[in-house]
């Protein structure tokens, strides 16, 4: 880990820089599997599921036999700890919905504004390392509170042509329709250009490795939009006095299991905190199973103490995590002041895992400092938002002159007319 006292404000941004990735290399490799995968559909899929997931598939959609068995292989409290998280999701995003409220802006001209599901999405949802079902719940619920009538996911096959069971369960939760045995950048391609099996969706949702999310920003570029860009997984840690040092160390920690390119930023204003909480994370690490990932995402991680609450927030906003735990005393007053972050979670009691799992916000982040410019995923991700209108023929005779003035100022004079014609009609009376 790297550790620095008082840095000035280029070390600091020197410190906590992201790990750069070739994106050149990783570009073309990447374009190539989705040209393949555009060219020849289901064949590429397979080719590339036997390739790289180790599997000759002959059937890529899950069957409802599987989904229905997924259930009997899960243990009575998983289900039931899916399901209070199911809740609480569901809970905080139909929350997020908008009343349709119209506005009349001048008499007799009325304006509103319509949430309208995205008709087809599609969800990718990692293997690997990890079978992350949470993610399931995440974005499968909003997809289905926002009414969007096909929900399609993606995830990659065990050695033994299966999908984990918590996936399947989670999905059945969420009222996913579709889910397939397709990982990796073939995923976003199947889903971004459709295939023989699996159907091209208007929108592509879900974290990934660098395949992944480089091919989620190569199908935008061809005209399928996407939740957010995103890099790897991270988390930064504010905490002073306050604080409880072997708690500040197991939310670093669940951070850098995540993978080895994980990002992990501890700040604090106290020597003897720093000192406490370096001591609990190799304490800690030293219990837990994935010793090599954690020791890996460990080893660019960073660990800063710096002057003042003020210029711990000045790096906060600069750093602009996805993931920010405030454990210091006036945390909610700090947080006030926190503009640059993609979900902040507040005090001693309040680790990142809850949001990760249950506490009902989405975990769907931006990562890499988008979230300076990039919202998490919520409600609205799922929707677009149709604007109408309505004028009377009182409100055409008040509005309409001046619809005339700024149309012919930007020499459109066929704008001018349709209005126009409206103006004549009225003074005539038809």
């Amino acid at each position: 880990m790297k550790i620095a006292k008082y840095p000035d404000n280029q070390q600091l941004a020197q410190l906590v820089q992201r790990p750069a990735i070739d994106q050149e290399d990783l570009s073309a490799t990447v374009s190539q599997i989705l040209r393949s995968v555009k060219t020849s559909g289901d064949e590429a899929l397979r080719g590339f599921t036997a390739r790289f997931d180790g599997v000759q598939l002959d059937r890529l959609e899950v069957t409802a036999e599987e989904i229905a068995a997924a259930e009997n292989l899960l243990p009575d409290d998983l289900k039931s700890a899916i399901r209070l998280a199911a809740k609480n999701i569901e809970t905080f995003h139909a929350a997020q919905r908008e009343p349709v409220r119209q506005i009349e802006t001048m008499p007799g001209v009325v304006c509103w504004r319509k949430s309208v599901g995205i008709e087809r999405v599609g969800l990718y949802i990692p293997g690997g390392t990890a079978p992350l079902f949470s993610t399931v719940l995440m974005l499968g619920i909003p997809a289905q509170l926002a009414g969007c009538q096909e929900v399609v996911l993606c995830t990659p096959p065990a050695k033994d042509g299966s999908i984990h069971p918590a996936i399947l369960f989670a999905a059945q939760v969420a009222g996913v329709q579709r889910i397939f045995k397709v990982g990796g950048a073939q995923a976003i391609g199947a889903m971004a250009y459709g295939t023989e099996t699996i159907p091209q969706v208007y929108k592509i949702f879900g974290p990934g490795n660098r395949y992944v999310t480089a091919a989620k920003l190569l199908v935008q570029q061809s005209g399928t939009p996407i939740d957010m860009p995103a890099g790897p997984s991270e988390v930064l840690v504010f905490a002073d006095e306050t604080c409880v040092p072997a708690f500040v160390a197991a939310d670093l920690l669940s951070q850098a299991e995540h993978d080895v390119d994980s990002q992990v930023v501890f700040l604090t204003t106290s020597e003897t905190v720093l000192e406490q909480v370096i001591d609990e994370v190799e304490k800690q690490v030293a219990t837990l199973p994935r010793q090599k990932m954690l020791r890996a995402a460990l080893d660019h991680s960073v660990f800063l103490l710096l002057e003042n609450h003020q210029v711990a927030l000045d790096a906060i906003n600069f750093y602009a995590p996805e993931h920010l735990i405030l454990a210091c005393e006036n945390a909610e007053a700090m947080a006030e002041k926190v503009v640059n972050a993609g979900s902040v979670f507040l005090g001693n009691y309040t680790p990142e895992a809850a949001g990760d799992y249950a506490s009902g916000t989405n975990h769907t982040l931006p990562t890499s400092g988008f979230a300076r410019s990039y919202s998490g995923v919520s409600l609205d991700s799922f929707m677009k938002k149709i604007t109408f209108q309505r004028i009377s023929l009182e409100g055409m005779a008040s509005i309409g002159p001046s619809i005339v003035t700024l149309a012919r100022a930007e020499e459109l004079e066929a704008h001018a007319q349709a209005v126009k014609i409206r103006l004549d009609g009225i003074e005539h009376g038809f």
